[in-house]
């Protein structure tokens, strides 16, 4: 499973006691609480314990994803984490999954441009076996020709249903070739078809041989375990697997000034049309990290629930959208996004749609956000830290995500206070810095009549009724 556009969420950091007990790090009180301590060989092991139910979530993340593919190569990533269910000599011919399941667990995985993870979710008490299986095929894959060629007709078919017959998904592609070119961001993570066709059983084990390894991957068990109780099994499971060496990550900087642009897609399958705005933003690895909080807190005034600003203004007052709101994603390696985005109502033109997100971006660099604007996003961000703790994945997704993208755990846990700390300053300096900026790329999709086949009229009989037969075709 792909990921595409990247999710709506605020993610959260984490911050460390001082002292450590038997080389473990214990985290003050934050958002998940976590325990965290790193094996000899470079592993890093989180626990978040939650012990509600006698279940436990493992994930291991790689720092490997589409950003990490070689020239020419795109998709093979993606094509990876399908082919990583085929099997090993311990576990062959799909067993793995088979197990997961006969063990009443459910089990998936997902790549990203940053990183590819991989989560069961079974019984406390069958751990140690989703642990065991894990470590075995993060080394010993195993895969034949006919795997690779299989494996690949279903990525096809999966870019085929979500990508080349969406034309939404057309668009963000088109759109994210023009915001990052030049960038290894540039390019889809399912990959493109003429790469995808060539990709090799070699290509695929070159790629996992480089990345796979304990030391670039972070282990996270989030549930109804004690430390007492997983040190030792990830010290027999994963701690045995010797570290690798590791090519460095590439460059993630613009070697092309965004120029902006417009991108207008018309398609008779369009339904709905569409508008977006898309600009360059700063991320927690790019730009500068002090701006991302207070983006956040824009996001959510300007999108967070039918009170939000974009959706009463256009949506409810001027009702000339059916939806309106943004979208910011701050947590990637390399430069972030924030997006604008709309719908029209029926009889609304795109071009007066437009107009009024123009509009609804000049007045709020013009006049700014209000106390209470800032005050109710707040609560809101907050409220969500709230029920993340109640999730038995929200926290291994959280920290996991942040690990693999050059965050900390001290990023994930403290991001509470520093939503509370914000101010209308720091949020209005972050909007003027991104929202102003002249290089936004302005993707439009919308319907199209459908083409029509005229057909020829037959011609008109000859004597006798009889029309004239055929003449037959060159190589019939």
């Amino acid at each position: 499973m792909f990921m595409g556009v990247a999710r709506r969420c605020a993610i959260i950091s984490l911050v460390l006691f001082a002292g450590i007990v038997m080389a473990v790090g214990v985290a003050r009180a934050g958002v998940f609480n976590p325990q965290t301590f790193r094996l000899k060989n470079g592993m890093e092991v989180v626990l978040i314990p939650n012990h509600r139910m006698p279940v436990v979530r493992q994930m291991v993340w790689y720092k490997a994803g589409a950003i990490d593919e070689p020239k020419g190569k795109t998709g093979v990533a993606h094509l990876l984490e399908h082919l990583m269910f085929k099997g090993t000599k311990a576990y062959p011919g799909g067993a793995f999954s088979v197990t997961v399941a006969r063990n009443g667990g459910q089990e998936n995985a997902f790549t990203a441009a940053d990183y590819t993870a991989y989560f069961q979710t079974v019984a406390k008490d069958r751990l140690p076996l989703v642990m065991k299986m894990e470590a075995d095929r993060m080394t010993h894959l195993t895969l034949t020709p006919e795997d690779v060629r299989t494996e690949r007709k279903v990525v096809f078919e999966e870019r085929h249903m979500r990508v080349d017959n969406n034309p939404a998904a057309v668009l963000r592609e088109k759109t994210q070739q023009r915001l990052f070119a030049g960038s290894p961001y540039a390019h889809p993570v399912i990959g493109y078809p003429k790469d995808l066709s060539k990709l090799t059983r070699a290509d695929v084990l070159t790629f996992y041989h480089r990345h796979y390894a304990p030391n670039n991957a972070v282990l996270v068990i989030e549930g109804d375990v004690t430390m007492a109780e997983l040190k030792p099994l990830a010290e027999k499971y994963y701690g045995v697997i010797p570290p690798a060496k590791v090519p460095p990550r590439p460059s993630l900087a613009l070697t092309h000034k965004v120029k902006g642009g417009e991108i207008t897609l018309a398609d008779p399958r369009v339904r709905q049309p569409n508008l977006s705005m898309t600009y360059i933003a700063p991320s927690y690895t790019f730009g500068g990290r002090d701006a991302v909080i207070p983006l956040e807190v824009l996001n959510e005034i300007l999108s967070g629930g039918p009170t939000s600003r974009l959706y009463r203004d256009l949506v409810v007052k001027r009702g000339i959208a059916v939806d309106a709101g943004s979208y910011y994603d701050g947590q990637s390696l390399g430069p972030g996004r924030f997006v604008l985005y709309a719908s029209p109502k029926p009889g609304v033109p795109l071009s007066r749609l437009e107009a009024a997100l123009k509009e609804e971006v000049h007045d709020l660099l013009a006049r700014g956000i209000s106390p209470e604007e800032l005050e109710r996003a707040r609560r809101s961000l907050l409220a969500n830290a709230v029920y993340a703790r109640d999730s038995l994945s929200a926290g291994a997704m959280a920290l996991g995500g942040a690990l693999v993208q050059g965050r900390s755990v001290y990023d994930v846990e403290s991001w509470p206070d520093r939503i509370r700390g914000v101010s209308r300053r720091q949020v209005m300096r972050g909007a003027r810095e991104v929202l102003g900026r002249r290089n936004v790329v302005v993707s439009r999709l919308m319907g199209a009549p459908h083409k029509s086949k005229k057909t020829a009229s037959p011609p008109p009989p000859q004597s006798g009724g009889a029309t004239p037969a055929p003449t037959p075709k060159k190589g019939s």
